[in-house]
């Protein structure tokens, strides 16, 4: 319903913000490391939304994310059977972005149940399981620069996972590919020597 909201923070605590934009006060339930990051009482914020409508239960929640990568991710992670919005933000809370990427391609769901709390082994490596499946259909075609193509030697499936896993994380299949140009090693050294070229910039 609403792709960002910006306005003044009117109020913080610990689990949601409310942004007065244009006079009108929302609430936005956010992670940890949003809440942190957005500023304090007074300040101008934006954050990315995430709305949850349910009429039945009257249900109207909205969820504030500092970037859209975090979003991207709790739109996967609530995807994921029985996995609700309130353990997404526990998560995201307590995992990196590059760190929770890392976990799924290399199937690390002990290290996700251990930092969300509410979530159990079951439940961590259901989510794993699932989303590994996601990060292997991000679609890694339509690249049609030629730098891009000469850079990247794919082909091997630890190569085409880092690949997948940075693309999730919100980067271009060429920006990703062009990190990777070289490398070799398995699927968590590559995911960080990516995540490594790409913030050098």
């Amino acid at each position: 319903m609403f792709y960002y909201i910006s306005g003044e923070i009117a109020l913080k605590t610990d689990s949601f913000a409310v942004i007065d934009a244009g006079g009108v006060g929302y609430r936005l339930y956010a992670s940890t490391k949003t809440l942190e990051t957005m500023g304090a009482v007074g300040d101008f914020a934006k954050l990315y939304t995430y709305s949850n409508f349910k009429a039945s239960a009257d249900v109207f929640d909205i969820y504030g994310f500092a970037t859209l990568e975090e979003l991207n991710l709790f739109e996967m992670i609530i995807g994921v059977q029985r996995v609700g919005a309130k353990t997404a933000l526990a998560l995201l809370s307590n995992i990196s972005p590059s760190k929770f990427a890392l976990c799924v391609v290399t199937n690390d769901y002990k290290y996700i149940a251990s930092q969300t709390p509410g979530l159990g082994a079951k439940g961590a490596e259901r989510i794993v399981l699932e989303l590994k499946d996601k990060f292997r259909d991000v679609d890694l075609g339509n690249v049609s620069t030629d730098d891009a193509i000469e850079v990247y030697h794919g082909g091997t499936s630890e190569l085409d996972e880092a690949v997948s896993a940075l693309t999730v994380l919100g980067y271009s299949p060429t920006e990703a590919k062009r990190a990777l140009s070289g490398a070799k090693g398995t699927v968590e050294e590559l995911v960080k020597i990516g995540l490594k070229n790409l913030m050098k910039g």
